[in-house]
């Protein structure tokens, strides 16, 4: 199954979105935005700038966990991944993102 974007509105009325893989597990969150026309364009970003390792940025938290940001090429976080235990779950994590977004359709929350 493919992995796709799900397009919410958030409590402040903003849209965002999800990258989902093809087993419904989310692998990367955007931040939100004023308009739906920005949110499609943050879409098409994760497009252009996934399949650039360059992009990506690993990080750790204060718990230990690490996470990524995917990074436009204007240094701007396009999104963020969900926390790791460790690091070769972060890595394909990466991997995932890689894989899924190309080609994923699409789609409004449903509600």
């Amino acid at each position: 199954m493919a992995g796709k974007f799900v397009i919410s509105k958030g409590s402040s009325g903003k849209d965002y979105f999800v990258l989902k893989a093809g087993n419904g597990e989310v692998i990367l969150t955007s931040q939100q935005y004023a308009t739906r026309k920005s949110c499609d364009n943050g879409i098409e970003s994760v497009r252009k700038n996934c399949m650039d390792e360059s992009r990506f940025e690993v990080k750790t938290a204060k718990d230990g966990r690490q996470y990524f940001t995917l990074k436009a090429s204007n240094g701007q976080v396009i999104g963020q991944s969900q926390m790791y235990k460790t690091d070769s779950g972060c890595k394909n994590g990466i991997a995932s993102v890689q894989r899924n977004a190309p080609d994923a359709k699409v789609e409004e929350a449903k509600a």
